[in-house]
């Protein structure tokens, strides 16, 4: 894309009149957590209303944009599209006429203001960069100010039936970043396991694990809980599929009986379900810890069974105009969607769908905004659930939903379990086996010489592995279909987790070999010390990370850190092969680009941590 463009990309939104107020203050306060192209944003946006509000035009509509990288520039603005009109002039004499109107001697950030066509392009200033330099080098560097809004993050859901399968895995990865970009972004964040314990599987797993003797089953799969109860599970579902016809019949009444007992309120078959659930989610909750994925809270659909919240939900729902009964079922006849929603069986047992419609109605009371992330094949449960929300009169945008599409593998690339598919436990311990062997291959070139023993290597397998699968995944956009490689994934050389991660333990390295020479960073940064090409490419995507972190948040799209932190470490690299830190030849230059290796390293730290990526400080 040129200037000559009609417009720039804008994956940058210019802030409020409310945001920009706080940013315009001393680097020691909030522009340290909003971060310098924020601020410059800021600076830029109260120029330009100077500059129209001085021929009385409007300034509404401001137009700053990112500009397009072969632009030496840092925020553009294309105002002068709508104001040529107005002021009957074309563009690129209305944008020469604002340029004069604007003195960057007036601001901290603005360097210079410059025009090619109809685009004026602002240029950062020296402070801009030092100042980049100081705000970076704190360990929250990125995170932005409290947004004073709660919102609850309902991710993995899985029925608690057995081992996570890796076609899921992409459900947790998705939903803890969110969590973490969310939360490093201001919001208050909880965030909820939904736990389907009130269902046909969950019954017909009680039951199962009630009538089979351990004997009659195969040795399980893996020492956990959930791969030693499974084996009941599927042990049912074949029964019920070949068992005896009379045998399977009082079976089905049995498990029947169950979901009807939940319906009642009773509670000794709470109890029993309860028992099944809690050993199943305590062994999908270690095998989730070790991507890792945490829950503040289990939510269980039984919960909306026992209050009286589904019941009071049902009677509201019958009393809707959109209500019928057909097919021996209440249902929901939901305009603009083609099928209906079953709310109430004709033995009066709730549906799943019914639950979660308690559920939501729950999570609004409490909290300011729910997100939940959802596979594909959860569309049309997504459009009705929001349907039903709008007519039961909820305020729907509370609602953030998240859709994602699977993760597949290609064929013939890992070892199967006859009847069991892959596991995200099979995915991890792999990944795992397969770094480790990089890393050892790799120790011979190592440029570091800091001796590292089998448990370093240990280390840094589990680090890398783990976060090769991680990164891979949730680098893409959710609803794009992925088949999982693990060339790519474990590339220390290509657009990697290991790629990423080795610019961390680069920094940590560098830093480390500076220290023992007697050489600190410097404490405040002259900017003519960074004045090379690849100084300042680095420090200008230093600055962008926090409006990167409120782009990924407003936008629900945590890819955007995993591109960020990519060509973060071209920038870096580039700067390393450039420019030598501990070479320098004069000591105030090598003590600001150490400096600079210190914000690099807080940086792209940050950006792994929000993505749920190890930042080792040695590989």
């Amino acid at each position: 894309m040129t200037q000559s463009d009609e417009s720039y990309s804008t994956d940058e939104r210019g802030p409020t009149a409310d945001e920009r107020g706080p940013f315009v203050t001393p680097i020691s306060g909030a522009r340290k957590r909003g971060g310098m192209l924020r601020s410059l944003r800021a600076e830029v946006a109260d120029a330009l209303e100077g500059a129209l509000a001085a021929r009385d035009l409007p300034t509404d509509d401001l137009g700053i944009e990112r500009p397009p990288d072969d632009v030496d520039a840092e925020l553009a603005s294309s105002v002068a599209f709508r104001l040529a009109g107005e002021m009957g002039a074309a563009p690129p004499e209305v944008a020469a006429e604002l340029a004069g109107e604007i003195d960057a001697a007036d601001y901290d950030y603005v360097g210079s203001v410059t025009t090619q066509g109809p685009y004026l392009n602002f240029l950062p200033s020296d402070r801009y960069f030092a100042d980049t330099v100081a705000a970076a080098t704190d360990s929250d560097y990125g995170s932005l100010p409290d947004r004073d809004t709660s919102v609850v993050v309902e991710h993995t859901s899985a029925n608690p039936t057995g081992p996570v399968h890796v076609g899921r895995a992409r459900n947790p990865i998705v939903g803890d970043a969110l969590q973490r970009v969310l939360d490093f972004a201001g919001y208050d964040v909880e965030t909820h396991y939904y736990v389907n314990d009130a269902g046909r599987q969950v019954a017909t797993f009680t039951w199962a694990y009630e009538t089979f003797d351990e004997s009659e089953l195969p040795d399980p799969e893996r020492d956990r809980i959930e791969y030693d109860l499974v084996r009941y599970y599927r042990k049912g579902n074949t029964f019920l599929e070949e068992g005896p016809d009379e045998e399977v019949e009082a079976a089905e009444d049995e498990i029947q009986s169950i979901m009807q007992g939940l319906e009642a309120g009773d509670e000794e078959t709470y109890e029993r379900v309860a028992e099944v659930v809690d050993q199943v989610l305590s062994g999908m909750t270690e095998c989730l810890a070790r991507l890792p994925a945490e829950f503040d809270e289990f939510v269980k659909e039984t919960r909306f069974m026992r209050d009286g919240s589904t019941d009071d939900l049902v009677a509201r729902l019958k009393e809707l105009d959109e209500a019928v009964y057909e097919e021996d079922a209440w249902q929901l006849d939901l305009p603009g969607i083609d099928k209906n929603l079953v709310f109430l069986r004709s033995d009066g047992t709730s549906l799943y769908a019914t639950r979660d419609l308690a559920h939501h109605e729950w999570k609004f009371d409490h909290f300011d905004r729910a997100v939940t992330v959802l596979g594909e094949d959860h569309g049309l449960q997504a459009d009705q659930v929001r349907a039903t929300l709008d007519l039961l009169g909820r305020d729907t945008d509370q609602l953030d939903q998240v859709l994602y599409s699977y993760v597949n593998l290609p064929e013939g690339k890992m070892s199967t379990r006859e009847g069991t598919g892959i596991d995200l436990d099979d995915l991890l311990d792999e990944a795992i086996d397969r770094a480790r062997d990089e890393v050892e291959d790799r120790l011979d070139d190592r440029l570091r010489d800091d001796d590292l023993d089998e448990e370093d290597v240990e280390r840094i397998a589990h680090q890398v592995g783990t976060g090769a699968v991680r990164y891979d995944i949730v680098s893409k956009q959710p609803t794009k279909a992925i088949t999982f490689e693990w060339e790519r994934a474990l590339d220390f050389e290509a657009q990697s987790a290991p790629y990423v991660q080795y610019v961390h333990a680069r920094a940590c390295g560098i830093l480390d070999e500076a220290a023992s020479a007697g050489l600190e960073p410097a404490e405040s940064v002259d900017a003519a010390d960074l004045a090379e090409p690849e100084a300042r490419d680095l420090l200008r995507t230093i600055a962008r990370f926090p409006a990167v972190v409120e782009e990924a948040a407003d936008e629900l799209e945590p890819h955007r850190v995993a591109t960020y932190t990519r060509e973060f470490a071209e920038d870096f690299n580039a700067f390393y092969r450039e420019c030598q830190v501990l070479g320098a030849d004069e000591e105030d230059v090598a003590r600001a680009r150490l400096a600079l290796v210190a914000a690099s390293r807080e940086t792209v730290g940050n950006a792994l941590e929000l993505l749920g990526v190890a930042a080792p400080e040695s590989m």
